[in-house]
């Protein structure tokens, strides 16, 4: 465990302590909406604008976080921000700054993505990524779990009392930004840039980006253009007889699991190769989804979920590890965060795609559309080069 670092200690607590705070709120927040005047409609248009700022809010600071060679601030700035957002929505519940208090929450991750990740990979070698990334996925997941654990706990006493669970999330978000600001900002040989980045910086650092950097982001966004929200698999498990409470725990298990599996699948993951334990994510996401449309039964929704997080935990840390591992030092938070600008916003349309294929053709179309495309991207990967 000597690769793991204070600095990784302090990010991935971080992580846990903001998710904890985040996740409070992810089984209730639909509910919450609605019980304040909220339509469905709009409720989508909310989530769809908050994607959409931090989509593009995630190129243009990592692109600045690069430009001016500094890390720190935008780290401790971003997670300040999302803790900030939770109490104002229970303060204000007006759409208008419901709407500016939810898209707060969305532009502190795209401030902090592509600096937090940068200072990941400044913290590891290329024969320690998978080890250092998946590290801090298995924290933040694990913050994933707790989360709606304690939400469940606390609505079981007093239930419909949405409002102070928004306060309560506070809490875990003030410990995350204490602990930020022991984060130090480590000298560096590289040179601020002079170049002031564009708000759509996205585009301009593709443009700029290697040959190997953009074959390996076409395969992964064209992933997860057809990748939706996790939404979609629980609205499955809901429909096919599980209560809201059983819902919930498939959930939280799944998290646990992603949580449990992601820094021991990093360890292999350094070993035998991150494209090598990509791939066999992508089987095993196929195999979910396949199985999702035909399947009814309680216990193997169980298994599917497990497989799911082992899914998780063997693609979402190993990509940026692998993103970091063929761009230049002084590029990475460009490169992640120009990667996860155009992922936020490929999900977005995933989940747009998914929804009308659902709704005029069923659950088992849409899963079985997705699990074929999987195929495809796994075909494509197998092509690149190591």
């Amino acid at each position: 465990m000597k690769y793991i670092t204070k600095t990784i200690w302090i990010l991935s607590l971080v992580s846990l302590f903001t998710d904890i705070s985040s996740e409070m709120l992810y089984p209730v927040m639909p509910i919450y909406l609605k019980s304040i005047g909220f339509s469905i409609v709009l409720i989508g248009v909310l989530e769809g604008l908050a994607e959409a700022t931090a989509g593009l809010s995630k190129g243009y600071f990592g692109k600045l976080s690069d430009t001016y060679n500094k890390r720190v601030p935008f780290v401790q700035i971003g997670y300040m921000l999302s803790t900030i957002s939770k109490p104002m929505m229970a303060i204000f519940t007006y759409p208008l700054w419901i709407f500016f208090s939810r898209t707060l929450d969305r532009f502190g991750k795209g401030i902090r993505t592509g600096a937090r990740d940068a200072i990941l990979s400044d913290e590891a070698t290329p024969e320690t990524k998978g080890k250092v990334f998946g590290f801090h996925r298995s924290l933040d997941t694990l913050g994933a779990a707790i989360g709606p654990s304690l939400a469940l706990l606390y609505l079981y006493f007093y239930p419909e009392n949405y409002i102070t669970l928004f306060y309560i999330a506070f809490i875990p978000g003030a410990f995350a930004i204490l602990t930020a600001f022991l984060l130090k900002e480590k000298k560096s040989l590289l040179i601020a840039k002079k170049e002031k980045p564009s708000f759509f910086a996205i585009m301009s650092y593709w443009k700029t980006s290697s040959t190997e950097y953009k074959k390996l982001a076409i395969g992964l966004l064209a992933f997860t253009l057809f990748n939706s929200s996790d939404v979609f698999l629980l609205l499955q498990v809901k429909q096919n007889g599980l209560s809201d409470s059983m819902v919930i725990g498939v959930y939280i298990f799944y998290n646990l699991i992603y949580a449990l599996f992601a820094f021991p699948i990093g360890v292999i993951a350094d070993r035998v190769g991150l494209k090598t334990i990509y791939i066999i994510g992508l089987f095993i996401f196929a195999i979910v989804y396949f199985s999702m449309s035909t399947n009814s039964n309680m216990y193997v929704f169980y298994a599917l979920f497990f497989l799911y997080g082992i899914y998780s935990a063997a693609t979402e840390g190993i990509s940026k590890a692998w993103i970091s591992n063929i761009t230049p030092k002084q590029d990475t938070a460009s490169a992640i965060g120009a990667y996860a600008g155009l992922q936020s916003i490929c999900t977005m349309l995933a989940s747009s795609i998914t929804g009308i294929i659902w709704f005029k053709f069923g659950s088992a179309t849409a899963f079985i559309l997705t699990g074929s495309m999987t195929v495809l991207v796994m075909i494509y990967f197998m092509t690149i080069k190591k």
